[in-house]
């Protein structure tokens, strides 16, 4: 569903990102840990189209993303090309970014109303069912300030998922809102087919939540594995030493 092949990023004379090759599968829950500087939060503002590569190509369902095709080659994507791939992605920040003069289905009604083809009564009823399917049914008439850090998480959840993305992507989710978000991914992604890359610094979190887990390390995968494998039997010395610094964590 989303590959990097050989994806450069730099600021100046930093390398964030150098030669990443990163492959996720359709319907994969993917948690990328690491160092800070390692590139974790990088990668989702490349698929975000928040900043540009400058180097290699990002794929989205088989298709260039950070590319289009021209007269055979494949040549710097255009703005419309970017907008059109991007679409298929959905991400929650690590602030939520809800409205905070509108309600929760407000928030969640917003982004879909502005889709052409899609009625204001059919964004409606799609916020509703969303709201419902994260346990935020209850709250639709409340505003941000009137709902816990969890709570907001589960609006700006639904919201997210009301554009129909294929991909979701979570930047950050954090201690105060891990207990309550950890079954709703689980569920949202077995109900709606979603493929999901999280990058956390929580362990306890990536441990519960991911198919498998990528450590970055330099703006490369240092190691890759299951949950079990990596936190059990981490085989790359730097894995072990970033695994040792945040054990209080696990």
């Amino acid at each position: 569903m989303v590959r990097f092949a050989k994806v450069t990023k730099s600021y100046g004379t930093l390398t964030v990102l150098d030669q990443l090759d990163l492959d996720i599968a359709s319907g994969e829950m993917v948690t990328v840990i690491g160092p800070s500087g390692s590139g974790k939060t990088t990668v989702l503002r490349m698929l975000m189209t928040l900043e540009k590569i400058n180097g290699g190509v990002i794929y989205v369902e088989g298709e260039p993303m950070t590319h289009m095709e021209k007269g055979g080659q494949l040549v710097a994507a255009n703005s419309a090309h970017l907008r059109r791939v991007r679409s298929k992605i959905g991400m929650c920040f690590q602030h939520f970014n809800l409205f905070p003069h509108m309600t929760a289905l407000e928030n969640c009604m917003e982004g879909s109303v502005q889709v052409p083809g899609i009625s204001k009564p059919e964004a409606r009823a799609r916020a509703e069912t969303l709201l419902e399917q994260v346990g935020m049914a209850d709250k639709r008439s409340h505003r941000p300030a009137q709902l816990s850090g969890g709570q907001q998480q589960r609006v700006a959840i639904a919201r997210t998922l009301a554009m129909r993305p294929k991909v979701m992507l979570f930047d950050e989710v954090t201690s105060e809102v891990i207990g309550e978000v950890t079954n709703v991914i689980r569920t949202l992604t077995a109900e709606h087919a979603l493929t999901m890359l999280m990058v956390t610094h929580q362990m306890g979190f990536a441990k519960d939540s991911s198919g498998r887990i990528r450590l970055f390390y330099k703006g490369k995968i240092e190691e890759q594995g299951s949950p079990k494998e990596l936190f059990e039997n981490p085989q790359k010395p730097r894995t072990q030493q970033f695994l040792s610094a945040v054990r209080e964590a696990i």
